[in-house]
C-alpha cells in the first residue's frame, strides 16, 4: 500500500473508539479486538479524557498498551495500526 493510499484510507475511516472520562484503560480491550479485525482504527479523545495531557501522549500510551503503532494524530483524533 502506498503512502497516498494509506492516507486516503485513514481519511475515510470513521471513529470507532471514543476515549472519555474513564481514560484509555477503559478502551484497551475494545481497541485490541478492533485491531484484530482490521489494520487501522480511528480513536477520538474527548475533552474529559485529555485533562492536562496532550492527545499525542494519550494516543502513544494507548497504542503501546495494545501492541500497536501510532500512525497519526490530528486534532483530538488518532489512527492506530497493528
Amino acid at each position: 500500500m502506498t503512502d497516498q493510499e494509506k492516507r486516503r484510507r485513514m481519511h475515510d475511516l470513521d471513529v470507532t473508539v471514543w476515549v472519555g472520562k474513564h481514560g484509555i484503560e477503559s478502551v484497551v480491550e475494545e481497541l485490541s479486538d478492533q485491531l484484530d479485525e482490521r489494520d487501522l482504527v480511528k480513536v477520538k479523545f474527548l475533552r474529559a479524557a485529555r485533562g492536562g495531557t496532550t492527545t499525542e501522549d494519550l494516543a502513544a500510551d494507548l497504542a503501546e498498551q495494545v501492541s500497536g503503532d501510532l500512525v497519526r494524530t490530528r486534532g483530538h483524533t488518532a489512527v492506530i495500526e497493528r
